[in-house]
């Protein structure tokens, strides 16, 4: 067996490949090949329904049409009678839904990153969120620890900590830099697309959370290639829409290391495609700016509430011996 520490398996989506992305037939599937999360995303109804939905209109992946934010989840014409496009033909769940899959007792091992879709209002969805959650009677102890929110934009991040204290944070993005910048201090894990990481730049911020203690998940990574390499990198989660194959690979790696990666050691495709390379990932993450800007409201008006805090204890000066009480010990 092997000693390396293999990553996690998490379902992308659920078990997308397969399924009909962010349904409950491919959560359960990703939670039947046995991975050890799923990952899914979430947008506001008109009528204040959480819904698991990436995109913020319906278009692409539904028999629907029009701005989830602007639509109706129950009644004539309500997002509850949209079906997937992709077969088997699925309904779109609901965040409650969801939390009740994963509060049946056989599935009280897996784990569920929510990927805050910058669309959102955060009091308005993180309350909705909140209400759900605490709906459990052992919700405390047998699902908040289980949740990873997971935060595009910054002002995100004081609502988070007010609303969700319970639950682990992470930045989702494809920015070393704007972790540091933002989300360094607030965030215990760093969701990265895999390309990323793969740069100068991805390997000095994979050493600086290693040395730091900070988790990585990488996405969104179907390739064996890319689930090797991933493996090198010594991350905790790999997010997959093949759940099954990193599953079986994984299993084979634990079994014989050293000669299965030998057979994956090719790493060609990270200098023969141009999105490996420093300049590309640097005008990615500009692009990627703009968009989250514009959905989203600059980012640099927004400062974390644990920094604010860490920042005031900074800046204020310890009592004098004068004004100590009696009974306080020195400093």
């Amino acid at each position: 067996m092997s000693s390396v520490k293999l990553p996690e398996c998490w379902g992308h989506r659920g078990a997308s490949a397969r399924y009909p992305e962010n349904t409950l037939a491919s959560f359960e599937a990703a939670i039947r090949d046995g991975a050890e999360g799923i990952e899914s995303d979430v947008h506001v109804s008109v009528d204040d329904v959480v819904v698991m939905f990436h995109d913020p209109t319906l278009e692409r992946t539904t028999d629907g049409e029009g701005i989830i934010r602007e639509l109706k989840w129950y009644g004539e014409g309500g997002i509850e009678h949209v079906r997937t496009l992709k077969e088997p033909r699925q309904a779109i769940p609901t965040f409650a839904q969801t939390i009740e899959l994963l509060m049946r007792s056989e599935n009280h091992h897996v784990r569920f990153n929510i990927d805050v879709k910058v669309q959102n209002d955060p009091p308005r969805l993180f309350n909705l969120m909140h209400t759900i959650i605490s709906s459990y009677d052992d919700w405390q102890t047998a699902l908040a620890p289980r949740i990873l929110l997971g935060l595009w934009h910054p002002r995100f991040l004081p609502h988070a900590e007010k609303i969700l204290p319970y639950c682990r944070r992470s930045y989702i993005g494809v920015s070393p830099a704007l972790v540091k910048k933002h989300f360094w201090e607030s965030c215990e894990v760093f969701s990265m697309s895999f390309a990323s990481l793969a740069t100068a730049a991805g390997e000095r911020f994979r050493n600086s959370c290693k040395a730091a203690g900070k988790e990585i998940m990488v996405w969104t990574v179907n390739e064996t290639a890319h689930m090797m390499e991933a493996v090198r990198w010594g991350v905790t989660v790999i997010l997959t829409d093949k759940t099954q194959t990193w599953l079986d690979l994984r299993k084979e790696l634990q079994n014989d290391y050293e000669n299965i990666s030998a057979k994956h050691s090719s790493r060609l495709f990270l200098w023969t495609q141009p999105r490996y390379y420093g300049l590309f990932q640097m005008g990615k993450e500009y692009l990627t700016a703009l968009d989250l800007e514009k959905a989203g409201g600059p980012m640099t008006e927004y400062r974390s509430w644990t920094s604010v805090v860490k920042e005031k204890a900074r800046l204020t000066p310890p009592p004098s011996p004068a004004s100590r009480s009696i009974d306080t010990p020195p400093a």
